[in-house]
């Protein structure tokens, strides 16, 4: 069994994409998943699997909830090892310790070329600052997110990815529940 961290984009926003986690916990576990906990109502999850791949554990987990709910899902998973990796690689250390709220982890479907990192660059139009991780990056937002103009939308036109963003104070809840 391998452990590993799920993340859902953009359940629990409105009332067209609500999903309860009790129903996603049971339905995770229907897909074989053992030891499913979630975080908060917005689909995080940590949980242990026979894959022993993320992707793989991405690519089939997302195919049979989709079928098993009948809703379009998107998952972002990430192997125990790599979000602790994430975590360690944080350069954003005193931005995490004095508002972590305004620290994003951005969980990436692939990694950007430079050039998209650059595009991404240029958009930044206020004090927001990133710093690109692979598959992943950390965002600061010092004005906060709700003003921001570095929207998701746009963030994904400039890095042509798919991703899914959550703030430091998730990310070290599910660094929590994996086992030591």
């Amino acid at each position: 069994m391998t452990e590993h961290v799920v993340l859902l984009r953009a359940v629990n926003l409105g009332s067209s994409t609500a999903l309860r986690m009790p129903e996603l916990r049971t339905a995770v576990g229907r897909w074989g998943a053992r030891d499913v906990r979630s975080v908060l109502q917005s689909g995080n999850l940590v949980l242990e699997a026979d894959e022993r791949s993320a992707p793989a554990v991405e690519s089939a987990l997302e195919a049979d909830l989709v079928r098993r709910l009948k809703r379009p899902l998107e998952l972002f998973v990430r192997s125990a090892a790599d979000w602790r990796a994430i975590v360690a690689e944080n350069p954003f250390v005193s931005e995490a310790a004095d508002d972590p709220a305004h620290l994003l982890v951005l969980l990436l479907k692939s990694t950007p070329t430079d050039a998209a990192w650059g595009r991404l660059r240029a958009a930044v139009q206020g004090r927001e600052r990133f710093s690109p991780g692979g598959p992943h990056a950390y965002l600061v937002y010092p004005d906060g997110i709700g003003r921001s103009r570095l929207t998701p939308d746009v963030i994904e036109r400039a890095l042509g990815v798919r991703g899914t963003a959550r703030n430091w104070n998730t990310v070290r809840r599910l660094e929590a529940l994996l086992a030591p």
